[in-house]
């Protein structure tokens, strides 16, 4: 990784610090009744029904009050030392605050962030205005953790002068470097002078950072107070969360991977809503005049008055472009290609998200076919258990590489970051005949074994499962499962993630039904699960059987790494009989690390990884441009050793399914899509090593109880 890409890192987090507040240009959109409602009924609800039993007192209220003030501000770009003293009084006064349904706290930091913002935006473009003076021997710390709060205005304003120039200079550095690029190439480029690079680069922070503001200015009370609602409640623990409507219907969307609408993704472009891509499959991809880049203008239902929402917010414009199935909606558009307007008219439908859901390949290795099956979420749409979820497209994949006669599967986890915890169970069932797959424990009682109560196996042969440090929750239950059984080969990272809680979802207006408005939804956990071998995956994760150095090896990543995560522990196991389903599986074990520790890729792959988690911890830039320079070139010499790290070429040839072959002859969107997915499996030198190890596995067919 070079300085550039370090660089570019710590902008993106610098940005997204900013896209995490929540202020609004003023109170008028406060609904002080609603505010109230909510932190009676949060709070609760919490104490009744969390897993953890905990006192509000002052120690809770200490860890809200942190946990706010750092969430509002992670860069130190706002609040001074003499604002902290204002707050202060109010440290130890939360829980108590809570107690009687007062939201003084929130009130207090809210009208005083309101102002910062105001000031934050004087201070950008009074200091991009005028040139950065490169030459000042000076530095800046950008893990904020370690910088304290500003004693006063005027260093809060050097705080931004030195984290903008920081932006800026990193852009004077590539643009220099691309520019000498150019000469090379072409000796007749007309060189442009540094200090008219560095004009360039102030005006393009300039411009996003105004953008960025404008993005700040449209959110509005409700998004500010679910920031505030979310340090009480993340207080209990990091995954219970409140929902705001908006963040609710995201959420619902994510697990059931559909929604009912245009079929089209959009993305804020100034006051501008312009169609970023369409859903392959959806409705405008069927009807076929809305195009990428086009700009819409107005909304209509069907041949209602058109609404204007030029400047609207885009989860505003949303809510008027989605709706119900069958619905029409007409869309006055400015299209990209020629400039003209015109009124587009759409029927709305159900759209799905193909990415989400099952997909599945064929690769061949020395005569015998395997199928590999990749499972990015396990989903569900809790509102229709007739309609399709993981399990159910998981059996009909399998069932379809069955009827193509391959030899193993290879089931991709990796990046899956869980789901439905019934369509785990399920999906587990696919691979054993009935028994437990999981255990469950509500705060104060015994574990609850959750069974697969289904006899058939739908999968009998050999299995291996690939996995990394971000496979989460579900997949733990099913990597768990498969592992504790001997069903399958777990490869991958060192260890998974290590969430091992369950949350569910409560609407908020079930404890208060008489209030009109609807008032979210909480996420919270109320079990932990446990492996049938009594252990739990929480904190821990599940172990790789065999583990590949990946960039993630020596990062700081997981559970084990959050604030406030609950601990492991253990209960009894479960009665479950082990499938012991190879003859050699110890052998091929064995023989795949002996592979992967003589490998010059992954010795490579594991320098590579040890290099990044040095980078990591070097936080401290130099804002001198010669030293600036001097650190990017060390860098960039430095990176250029692990260039090739991740580039495998294992003439693997990965074909689809064959009832894909019509759906893409049809849907040539598909098409790319999956000749995309083929090329980068057929570099991927993870995959290659599973499918090594499923070639090695031999079957056999003992059955071995094992009793708590």
């Amino acid at each position: 990784m070079n300085l550039r890409n370090k660089i570019s890192i710590s902008l993106i987090a610098l940005s997204l610090s900013f896209t995490a507040i929540h202020a609004n240009k003023s109170f008028k959109n406060t609904d002080p009744e609603k505010d109230k409602i909510l932190v009676y009924v949060l709070k609760n609800i919490l104490t009744r029904g969390h897993f953890v039993v905990k006192d509000m007192n002052d120690d809770f209220s200490e860890q809200v009050y942190t946990s706010f003030i750092e969430g509002l501000d992670p860069s130190k770009r706002y609040f001074t030392q003499k604002d902290l003293k204002e707050f202060s009084k109010f440290k130890y006064e939360i829980d108590n605050q809570l107690l009687e349904d007062d939201v003084s706290f929130y009130n207090t930091v809210y009208a005083n962030f309101t102002k910062k913002i105001k000031n934050a935006k004087s201070y950008y473009a009074e200091l991009l205005s005028q040139p950065f003076h490169f030459d000042k021997n000076e530095t800046i710390d950008i893990d904020y953790d370690k910088v304290p709060f500003a004693k006063n205005e005027n260093q809060l304003i050097d705080y931004w002068r030195k984290q903008l120039k920081l932006n800026v200079l990193s852009r004077v550095q590539n643009k220099i470097e691309k520019q000498d690029d150019k000469i090379k190439k072409d000796s007749k480029t007309k060189k442009k002078s540094f200090d008219s690079l560095e004009k360039e680069a102030r005006a393009e922070v300039l411009k996003n950072m105004d953008e960025l503001y404008l993005r700040i200015e449209e959110l509005e009370h409700e998004d500010w107070f679910s920031t505030f609602l979310n340090s009480v409640v993340g207080a209990f623990d990091p995954h219970t969360t409140y929902m705001a409507p908006r963040t609710k219907e995201r959420f619902d969307q994510d697990m059931s991977g559909k929604l009912e609408g245009i079929g089209a993704r959009l993305s804020k472009k100034g006051i501008y809503t312009e169609i970023f891509e369409l859903v392959s499959g959806g409705p405008a991809w069927k009807q076929g005049e809305l195009e990428a880049g086009d700009v819409i203008l107005e909304v209509a239902q069907g041949d209602k008055e058109p609404l204007d929402i030029v400047g609207m917010r885009l989860d505003d414009a949303i809510k008027f472009i989605k709706g119900k199935k069958g619905t029409e909606v007409r869309l006055t558009v400015k299209k990209k290609l020629d400039g003209t307007t015109r009124i587009i008219s759409i029927i709305r439908d159900v759209v799905e998200l193909e990415e989400t859901f099952v997909k599945s390949t064929i690769v061949e290795k020395e005569g015998k076919k395997y199928g590999l099956i990749n499972l990015p979420r396990f989903y569900i749409d809790f509102s229709d258990i007739d309609s399709r979820d993981s399990a159910k497209d998981m059996e009909k994949e399998i069932a379809r590489l069955k009827s193509e006669n391959v030899s193993g599967l290879l089931i991709d986890l990796r990046n899956n970051g869980g789901g439905s915890l019934k369509t785990a169970i399920e999906i587990a069932g696919l691979f054993i005949t009935e028994g437990p797959v999981v255990q469950v424990k509500y705060r104060g009682q015994d574990p609850i074994v959750k069974n697969d109560e289904n006899p058939k196996m739908q999968w009998d042969g050999a299995v291996v499962v690939l996995v990394n440090e971000l496979s989460a929750s579900a997949s733990e239950i099913f990597a768990a499962a498969m592992q504790d059984y001997g069903r399958a080969v777990i490869i991958g990272g060192n260890q998974t993630y290590g969430k091992g809680t369950v949350q569910s979802v409560i609407p908020i207006n079930n404890f208060y039904p008489k209030y009109e408005k609807d008032l979210g939804a909480i996420k919270m956990t109320i079990q932990k699960f446990y492996r049938v071998n009594g252990g739990s995956t929480q904190i821990e994760g599940v172990y790789s059987d065999i583990a590949m150095p990946n960039k993630y090896s020596y990062m700081k990543f997981g559970e084990r790494d959050l604030t406030g995560a609950l601990i492991w522990d253990k209960v009894p196991q479960a009665k479950y009989t082990k499938t012991n389903s190879y003859e050699n599986f110890s052998d091929v074990i064995n023989k795949s690390k002996n592979r992967i520790a003589l490998d010059e890729q992954f010795k490579l792959i594991n320098e590579y990884a040890k290099w990044l988690k040095e980078n990591q911890e070097d936080t401290s830039y130099s804002l001198n441009f010669k030293d600036f320079s001097k650190e990017s070139a060390l860098l960039e010499v430095a990176s250029k050793k692990y260039t090739n790290a991740f580039k495998n070429e294992t003439k693997l040839n990965f074909e689809s399914p064959k009832y894909e072959f019509p759906l893409i002859e049809k849907d040539s969107v598909l098409g790319d899509k999956r000749t995309a997915w083929h090329k980068n499996l057929a570099k991927d030198i993870y995959v290659a090593e599973a499918l090594n190890v499923l070639k090695d596995l031999k079957l056999k067919n003992t059955t071995e109880t094992v009793r708590n």
